[in-house]
């Protein structure tokens, strides 16, 4: 699979910008899902999304209108000439998706976390030509999502694709689900010719951070953007509070800045290996304390071990952080960053005098 060039379906629509998969979170109406798509037809927007089975967290909200909102989207298809892509939970909806000729199937975050639906469905599709979108697990496991994404190329499925949508954490934080950024960037570096999207709408929760989310995915080199856009988002019947109206979007399109993959001038290239040298000579150095300070942990351990002392002692771990995240923001460096990386550390420093103590 890591040879396997995903991108074809993609390279196909030569673009001469992101991808952009926009539309309402639910398929309401006829009306109102022909009334978006239509406001959407001369923008950016390629393919035109709408929730028509909506799996909600509770019950009693709105489900979606189900299959009887399909004839909408064909009707969408035929109107505007853009593709059309649904939300799939289980080999039903995908046999029914495939019907009325829907061009792109994305599994939710709800059910790429399940491999016995993922297989459901991949078996449902097995060799179709139709794209298939994975959104990333909800919570932040790159294996599960990998694997969802293997159990359709296996079934021989190779118009794929990922979608990141953030992950959930009880960490409060201003979005509804943390980036996590650096689990796409794996995904990238490990299928660079897979197409990932990012789904700001999902991530931030609102339409204030929609912007900012996805100028860093941009800036990330992702492929594209999935936007929920909705002409009355205010009176939307579900995530109201996370779309934004088809005129937002193109403003959104225009300001938004594409970085070029790398540098074309021979003096920037030049200055930027002297920039990664020094990087490369400080990462050693860090390797070199970081090994230093475990061999002192080494000797505490032995210590401890002498002494049948417990291995944690808070007092001592929360002096630490107190001091270095005062420190670490003295440098201009965030508290969530220090305490990712002194918490790493810390539970790396347990292991070490876990292993003296019981060896």
């Amino acid at each position: 699979m890591e040879n396997t060039n995903f991108r074809i379906w993609l390279d196909k629509m030569e673009l001469n910008h992101p991808l952009v998969i926009a539309g309402p979170c639910s398929a309401e109406s006829e009306k109102q899902v022909l009334e978006v798509a239509h406001e959407l037809k001369n923008t950016d927007t390629t393919i035109f999304r709408a929730g028509v089975w909506k799996p909600r967290t509770r019950p009693g909200t709105f489900e979606g209108n189900g299959a009887k909102a399909l004839p909408w989207l064909l009707k969408v298809k035929e109107e505007t000439g853009m593709l059309t892509a649904v939300e799939i939970a289980n080999a039903q909806h995908a046999k029914l998706a495939l019907e009325f000729d829907v061009d792109v199937l994305w599994i939710g975050a709800r059910t790429s976390v399940n491999p016995f639906a993922v297989q459901e469905i991949a078996d449902a599709i097995q060799g179709t030509d139709k794209i298939v979108l994975v959104k990333n697990p909800i919570n932040p496991d790159p294996a599960l999502w990998i694997g969802a994404i293997e159990r359709f190329y296996k079934m021989g499925v190779t118009n794929l694709g990922a979608i990141h949508r953030g992950f959930s954490s009880f960490r409060k934080s201003k979005y509804r689900n943390i980036p996590s950024w650096q689990i796409p960037i794996d995904l990238k570096t490990q299928y660079p010719l897979l197409p990932i999207i990012n789904d700001p709408s999902h991530i931030c929760g609102n339409r204030e951070g929609i912007f900012e989310v996805s100028q860093t995915a941009l800036n990330l080199k992702f492929d594209g953007l999935m936007i929920e856009t909705h002409c009355h988002p205010d009176d939307a019947w579900s995530d109201a509070s996370q779309q934004i109206k088809p005129v937002r979007l193109v403003e959104i399109m225009e300001e938004l800045k594409v970085r070029k993959p790398r540098f074309e001038r021979e003096e920037s290239v030049s200055k930027l290996n002297a920039f990664r040298k020094e990087i490369n000579e400080k990462d050693d150095q860090l390797l070199e304390i970081l090994a230093e300070r475990m061999q002192i942990v080494a000797n505490i351990g032995k210590a401890k071990k002498e002494s049948n002392v417990a291995v944690l002692q808070n007092t001592r771990w929360n002096e630490i952080l107190q001091k270095v995240v005062e420190k670490g923001e003295e440098q201009g460096l965030t508290q969530g960053f220090i305490e990712k990386i002194f918490k790493a550390i810390h539970q790396e420093s347990i292991a070490h005098q876990e292993k003296i103590i019981n060896g």
